[in-house]
């Protein structure tokens, strides 16, 4: 299997959303809290063994911050996961809230 980021869907559940990625009858996801209408905490991130090492999860988080820019939102990353992949993208810190 290759990753395939366009296969990334974003589901709002009211105060909180997620970000997943579904190919041979498994899921990645990416869960997070709104706060308000100007942050978002990611809270989790979960990626079957069999998508480990494809960048499904650094592509949940990229998805995340993209919508952050477009939407002039604060990314608060309480995930150590989402942390990481602030701490090794340097060019995301405009969406990092502070």
């Amino acid at each position: 299997m290759t990753f395939d980021p366009s296969h990334i869907h974003f589901q709002d559940l009211g105060s909180k959303g997620r970000y997943v990625y579904a190919a041979d009858g498994k899921e990645a996801e990416m869960t997070f809290t709104k706060i308000g209408t100007s942050q978002i905490i990611i809270d989790h991130t979960e990626v079957p063994t069999s998508f480990r090492g494809q960048g499904v999860g650094e592509g949940l988080v990229l998805h995340a911050v993209e919508a952050a820019r477009r939407d002039s939102v604060k990314i608060r990353p309480l995930c150590p996961f989402a942390a990481a992949q602030f701490r090794r993208h340097p060019e995301w810190q405009d969406v990092l809230a502070r």
